[in-house]
């Protein structure tokens, strides 16, 4: 077990912790939350060693393995595969001392470590690394790029994947799906449930607490407190504490009854049943839950916007994309008042490139874009956090937008985002990245945008302002278009969704319980499909069934071949390795005159295994293969 003692820390002159503690058992998953500034990345500098409490104890066991994310951005000549590799510690550490005991000529040593090797799977590192590659979203030639060609974004990435790559009794994780997409973000929450040690994660993603947490910390007023269960489980906890008091339920209360008013209204105007039902479900769930966030400091919400056109913005047949490469074509889309669109896809497929030409920041190469009457946008994406002036504080940012108006009006609007007081008039340069993330919000609030475009809005802010962000975009009566990983956010605030894959803009029917699916699936076929139309399965006639059984009962028998003569091939490399196993058990093959030989031998396990992994998975896939064709044969 991990945990604090009594521990108060201090950062400056600002009190983190007062005597506080946490006891967290070995294998569980701990969502560490609490305001920014809280002392969540302070706690985890205490279990690195990198922070040493003012009083108390920090409790680790002796030997403890730990792994952490490194969120500086990553400088290295190395390939990226190579640098993945280096989180495995353990495998760099027994290749070193290979290499020693074959400089010093030590046949022991070099015995040891290269039992060592066997051990730790050694010669499964380099398929594992890629896997994560691979998930995280990197292709296959971006592999053995140079990781200083890759963009900040990215090389976080590879930060993340070299963590993952790091045999560890205990990780710690902080903001991990900050520079994800959804399907990353998916796949790491795969990955992160069947780890096996104890895990810490801060993130302001509920969706994805919920799926990975199974105890929260919250760090609040100088003190840590521990919940059994997941984020939701904490939400209901804190809000029965707080419902108490006599002043927090009847707020509690009214906060029930603004949601109940939204969802009446959205039963009216729904349109789309699927998308509706789910819709329902999830605005149902904020409403049990809002009574938890009545203590948060962020309360705002957008203006009536100027009276639209309609459409307010459309592009027809449109080619979008960079200089001579294309990445979308024949893109059409007309945005209606009200709509409320989020777009999904794979990573890389276009999303961002489709907002920067609706906002009109990348010429079309192709087609027509067509702005109305009136239109007002709001575009909020990261890029905006970096065009803010730091040296003008955020009441001038507002000011220069509405000079006429009143100084008290601006802090009036500004402590909806919890900018009060001495912190309204200070220069941003030195705002941590979630006070930056709020002000480039309020900016896009306060101009009353009647279109508001928003690409991964929630990225640096913490649970309290992602949930007063969702409550606002809930009450926008403009059009909106959402790209975001955060499922919690898309479920609340959009009705319908759009497709972004292969090349093409298409409507998706379906909910984000089968985009994940339809993403799940796609990786396993190694293929997108073009349209969300392939979720369901197609429908034919017994008939048809019977005459496809029938084409498939001729497979049949060449399927079993094909699985038999990989069986052989496994049991024929099961008995070389055997062989070889107990050539490496003669200590004579160690002495310097077998130098060579040893390498050679040790090169053939290498191939050996290589080859079984291989041979296994095409089992594997043979085999699923094999199944359906008897279960079609039986219909």
């Amino acid at each position: 077990m991990i945990g604090l003692n009594e521990v108060s820390l201090q950062r400056g002159q600002k009190p983190l912790l007062e005597k506080a503690n946490l006891l967290v058992h070995a294998g569980q998953r701990v969502g560490v939350i609490g305001a920014n500034g809280s002392g969540k990345s302070s706690l985890f500098q205490l279990f690195l060693g990198q922070l040493h409490t003012d009083h108390g104890d920090v409790v680790l066991p002796k030997e403890l393995r730990i792994t952490h994310m490194a969120q500086e951005i990553a400088h290295s000549d190395r390939t990226a595969l190579d640098y993945v590799l280096d989180g495995d510690t353990e495998l760099r550490t027994t290749e070193a001392a290979i290499e020693t005991a074959h400089a010093c000529e030590d046949n022991t040593a070099l015995a040891h470590a290269l039992e060592k090797l066997d051990t730790i799977d050694a010669h499964t590192a380099p398929s594992r690394a890629q896997q994560m590659l691979n998930g995280l979203g990197f292709e296959a030639d971006d592999h053995q790029r140079i990781v200083n060609t890759f963009s900040g974004g990215w090389r976080i990435r590879l930060n993340l994947a070299q963590a993952l790559m790091c045999p560890a009794d205990l990780m710690l994780l902080d903001e991990p799906t900050n520079h994800l997409d959804l399907d990353a973000t998916v796949w790491l929450e795969q990955w992160l449930l069947r780890y096996q040690g104890t895990l810490l994660l801060i993130s302001h993603d509920r969706d994805f607490l919920d799926s990975v947490a199974t105890h929260i910390a919250r760090l609040h007023q100088q003190q840590i407190n521990y919940y059994k269960g997941n984020y939701s489980a904490y939400e209901h906890q804190h809000a029965e504490r707080m419902a108490q008091q006599q002043a927090n339920y009847e707020k509690q209360q009214a906060e029930r009854a603004h949601l109940q008013s939204y969802i009446n209204r959205f039963k009216v105007q729904a349109t789309k049943a699927k998308q509706a039902q789910s819709r329902i479900k999830a605005l149902a769930r904020m409403e049990d839950i809002a009574p938890a966030h009545i203590d948060s400091p962020f309360h705002f919400g957008f203006s009536e916007p100027p009276k639209p056109s309609s459409p307010l913005l459309y592009l027809e047949k449109a080619s979008l994309g960079y200089d001579d490469k294309e990445i979308l074509n024949g893109v059409d889309i007309r945005i209606a008042p009200g709509s409320r669109i989020g777009l999904l896809g794979p990573n890389g497929a276009g999303k961002s490139t489709l907002l920067k030409s609706l906002v009109g920041d990348l010429s079309l190469r192709e087609g027509i874009r067509q702005a109305g009457s009136n239109l007002q946008v709001g575009y909020f994406a990261q890029h905006q956090l970096e065009a803010l002036d730091l040296s003008a504080s955020p009441i001038t940012h507002i000011q220069r937008l509405s000079p006429t108006t009143t100084e008290q009006v601006i802090r009036n609007f500004l402590g909806g985002f919890n900018f009060h007081g001495d912190v309204a008039s200070e220069a941003p340069k030195y705002f941590s990245g979630g006070e930056k993330a709020r002000l480039a919000l309020a900016i896009v609030v306060w101009e009353r945008p009647n279109l508001l475009i928003m690409d991964e809005p929630t990225n640096h802010l913490d649970l309290e302002m992602c949930h007063a962000l969702t409550m606002a975009l809930q009450s926008f009566s403009g059009a909106m278009i959402l790209v975001s990983h955060d499922r919690h956010l898309l479920r609340n605030s959009v009705d319908e969704f759009l497709l972004v894959a292969d090349g093409q803009v298409e409507a998706f029917d379906g909910d984000l319980d089968e985009y994940q699916q339809w993403l799940l699936k796609s990786k396993r076929d190694n293929s997108v499909p073009k349209t969300a139309d392939n979720i369901d399965v197609p429908k034919v006639d017994r008939k048809e069934l019977r005459r496809q059984a029938a084409v498939q009962r001729n497979q049949l028998q060449p399927m079993k071949k094909k699985v038999s003569k990989v069986e052989a091939a496994i049991e024929s490399n099961e008995l070389e390795l055997s062989s070889i196993k107990s050539k490496l058990l003669d200590n004579t093959i160690y002495e310097v005159a077998n130098k060579e030989k040893l390498q050679e031998i040790m090169q053939c396990q290498g191939m050996l295994r290589l080859q079984n992994d291989r041979l296994e998975e095409e089992w594997m896939l043979l085999h699923e293969e094999l199944e359906a064709l008897e279960q079609a044969l039986q219909v």
